[in-house]
């Protein structure tokens, strides 16, 4: 299970500001609502079906960004330890 840091605060404009370290970083609307349903404890297929609802993509397009996604998150410090 992915798990966001609790504390880090995303604006809806895609502000990223992670308290901890100082650290700020920006990302698209897509990303930010992600962040989001994370933050509020969805799992990784919860997430995946909100964003193909919300942005009409297929499921095969939204998996390689996931991927990405995490890989950035976890290279910028923003996940919790799982």
């Amino acid at each position: 299970m992915i798990k966001i840091s609790k504390n880090i605060a995303v604006s809806e404009s895609g502000f990223i500001f992670n308290p901890t370290t100082g650290d700020s970083f920006s990302c698209n609307g897509v990303a930010a609502d992600v962040i989001n349903l994370l933050k509020e404890n969805q799992n990784i297929e919860q997430v995946k079906t909100r964003i193909i609802e919300k942005y009409d993509v297929q499921e095969s397009e939204i998996d390689k960004d996931l991927q990405d996604l995490w890989l950035q998150l976890r290279d910028n410090n923003l996940l919790d330890s799982i």
